[in-house]
């Protein structure tokens, strides 16, 4: 892969910093109007009591998420043979989650952008790094599936999901069914998706100097065996599934934190474990990170399943984000300086 097209230099190029640009200022107007909906000096009130120390708690906890995220993917790429110290690679997953996070519907833009810095940063193959990536991606799935049906579980056995929630719950229930099942297809009939994605793309090959028919076929090839590689080590795997767990429930804390330095209001948690994933729906927005969209969501699940006054739970959310979003996406901004200057 040559440094021209690499995802490095696509991610910070004028057309896709003029989309995240524009992504956020929807998001910036969409909370705007959300605030003032609920009324601009009562949810400034709530922000200005916040208890600082319980905010601190949320951001630690997201850092403890990314962390233990970047343990789970550094087992998987032990697997695949990329040999990488944990200290350095934890920063390359910052860096990820930068990606992931700024580029509106980016949330698979992170992984060609941490195959190809792996491929630069050690002896894997562009392919070994891909399928660790991916199947460290799928394997952080399996606690959103967890989570989400534990909680909605509760929900339904304290006969306490409003009416008005329920086609996000049929959607969310969904979510956590379909993407279990799209994997082990996909994985069931991997051989015959590669050769359908041969046909594909051979017209348009023809046509393209940098890459041929064959050269996709070893390709696809050589990232087959990467991930039969990972999937022999069951071991591992569990190892790694067990970090994945382990991230998402410092992922979901920051609620349960925020909603504390609020001061009068208290989430349980097992709603916590319902609210983050069901608000993580919102993420399909077209904006970075589904800015906007998940603020909204998160004031209504909140709204409708706790005590909590709307201008409270709009303070939440803000919080939340803060504590989950925005601060990830300064430590992964920094980390993604640091990754590009590193290459």
């Amino acid at each position: 892969m040559s440094d021209d097209g690499s995802p490095v230099l696509q991610l910070f190029d004028r057309r896709t910093i003029g989309q995240i640009v524009l992504g956020f200022g929807i998001a910036a107007l969409v909370l705007y109007l959300l605030v003032d909906f609920v009324g601009t000096e009562d949810v400034l009130d709530r922000l200005a009591g916040t208890e600082l120390r319980w905010l601190a708690m949320g951001c630690l906890s997201t850092l403890l998420c990314l962390t233990a995220w970047g343990k789970s993917w550094q087992i998987v790429l032990d697997v695949a043979g990329v040999k990488e110290s944990f200290r350095r690679l934890v920063v390359t997953y910052y860096a990820a989650t930068f990606a992931n996070y700024v580029t509106p519907l980016g949330q698979a833009g992170g992984e060609p952008f941490i195959a190809y810095v792996l491929s630069r940063d050690t002896d894997a193959s562009y392919e070994d790094a891909l399928a660790s990536v991916v199947t460290a991606d799928l394997l952080n799935l399996l606690p959103f599936v967890t989570f989400s049906g534990v909680g909605f579980a509760a929900l339904l056995y304290q006969s306490t999901l409003p009416e008005v929630l329920e086609p996000l719950a049929v959607g969310l229930f969904g979510v956590a069914l379909g993407v279990p099942v799209l994997a082990a297809v996909g994985w069931r009939y991997r051989l015959s998706l590669g050769r359908l994605v041969i046909r594909v793309a051979a017209p348009i090959l023809r046509h393209t100097p940098r890459l041929t028919v064959e050269g996709l076929r070893s390709r696809l090839r050589e990232l087959n065996e990467a991930f039969q590689r990972i999937a022999r080590d069951r071991t591992a795997l569990v190892k790694a599934m067990t970090f994945s767990y382990v991230g998402w429930i410092f992922f979901a804390l920051p609620l349960y934190f925020v909603a504390l330095a609020i001061g009068d209001a208290m989430i349980p948690l097992l709603l916590v474990f319902f609210i983050v994933p069901a608000s993580t729906l919102g993420g399909v927005a077209p904006s970075p990170g589904g800015s906007g969209a998940v603020e909204a969501f998160l004031v209504v699940l909140i709204v409708a399943l706790t005590p909590i006054a709307s201008d409270g739970a709009t303070a939440v959310s803000i919080l939340y984000r803060v504590a989950s979003y925005f601060f990830a996406l300064v430590v992964g901004g920094g980390a993604a300086l640091y990754v590009i200057r590193r290459n």
